[in-house]
């Protein structure tokens, strides 16, 4: 008896090489900034922040421009708005309807259309100071605002209390005003511009110092590098903060003083790293051919070794930025800032400060604006540092 095959004779059939399929590459070849750029998309909270630093540049850009208010611009008798109202409605013997809101906080009475615009301050009767009354006279129907407790409350003519018809959205005054009268939203945006400027300069302070001057020190080395890191230590000891103090003390406080205190002292954190790198880079193998075939210094700095400090230098740089936007912040919020009637978080935020009980509004939205950027930036920076890091991709 012949022992049964162990191997079926059907497995031993030719394959169809007809098809291409085996040779089908199944995932395609991507180049490093192919990768890096996946990476990054695949991020979502750096995606996010992203999305919210363009919108908040291109709002920054045009939202002064398109909006009716300048950041100036002063209505003593619209002070201190808020962005959200409780609305009421008084109907007379005629029939005509008067809607209005109170503002709780200064005791004033205000109209507001039914789309939720405000069109005016309403004048009513002398004010009652030790009962701590005023009436309001809306065609034969009269309306009492009784502040001698709180919250204060509206009665009409029988001392029935006049009941709120709704909240309300202000559509004049968005972010509603300031105690000047001035709108918030557009007093925003304009502090936008002066914390984006400062980012853009920090950006260009490091970039054209901070790099250049660490990589010089860091390829050069010898006694150089020794002279160049002394400096950059002599600026180290004094904190970065009391330094801008002082030098904003004797340039006077502006825009132009904050500039040049940044621009002069916030490439330290930038050289110190970008000299790390060059002094690891340039015992490469690729130096030294670059040097054999007769490349410059200024080549083999520029072709060789920071472009492959892109990665560290792009970290670097996103976690920078909002340490000079903090900066400019603290700088106007103790005074030393940009000066009146120009806008700044930092200004905002101490102007708001002063009146933060009565009046929280005025408050939340320039500390919700740095608070938002600097975690867009630092969220960009953990994302750049995961996709440009090769060891992260799976």
């Amino acid at each position: 008896m012949n022992p049964e095959p162990i191997i079926a004779p059907s497995m031993w059939e030719k394959p169809d090489r007809s098809t291409t399929a085996g040779e089908a590459i199944a995932t395609p070849s991507l180049t490093y900034w192919q990768d890096v750029r996946q990476r990054l998309w695949a991020n979502k909270p750096a995606v996010i922040s992203i999305g919210f630093i363009v919108v908040l540049i291109l709002a920054a850009i045009f939202g002064p421009l398109i909006s009716p208010f300048s950041y100036f611009e002063q209505n003593l008798r619209l002070s201190n708005i808020p962005p959200v109202f409780e609305t009421y409605r008084v109907s007379d013997d005629t029939g005509n309807n008067t809607r209005f809101f109170l503002n709780a906080s200064n005791f004033n009475l205000y109209q507001v259309s039914e789309g939720g615009q405000v069109e005016g301050l309403l004048r009513g009767g002398r004010k009652d100071i030790l009962k701590k009354r005023q009436g309001f006279e809306f065609g034969n129907t009269d309306i009492v605002l009784d502040y001698s407790s709180r919250p204060a409350r509206l009665l009409r003519a029988d001392g029935t209390t006049l009941r709120p018809e709704g909240w309300q959205w202000n559509m004049t005054y968005v972010f509603g005003t300031d105690q000047l009268g001035r709108d918030v939203l557009v007093r925003q945006l304009y502090g936008a511009r002066i914390s984006l400027l400062v980012a853009f300069v920090a950006t260009l302070v490091n970039f054209f110092i901070g790099i250049f001057y660490g990589g010089i020190a860091g390829y050069i080395g010898g006694k150089t590098d020794a002279v160049m890191m002394r400096i950059v230590e002599i600026i180290s000891t004094i904190p970065l903060m009391l330094y801008v103090i002082l030098l904003m003390v004797v340039l006077n406080s502006g825009l132009i003083s904050i500039v040049v205190a940044i621009g002069s002292v916030f490439w330290v954190d930038m050289a110190r790293m970008v000299r790390g790198q060059i002094l690891t880079l340039k015992q490469q193998d690729y130096v030294a051919a670059a040097r054999t075939m007769g490349a410059g210094t200024g080549r083999i700095l520029t072709r060789h070794l920071l472009p492959n400090s892109i990665g560290p230098i792009l970290v670097t740089l996103t976690m920078l930025i909002p340490s000079a936007i903090f900066i400019e912040s603290f700088m106007s919020f103790i005074g030393l800032g940009v000066t009146p009637p120009m806008a700044s978080w930092g200004t905002l935020t101490s102007e708001a400060v002063e009146t933060m009980r009565a009046y929280p509004h005025q408050l939340f939205f320039p500390a919700a604006a740095i608070s938002l950027t600097m975690f867009a930036f630092n969220f960009l920076g953990d994302g750049l540092r995961d996709a440009l890091d090769p060891r992260m991709r799976r």
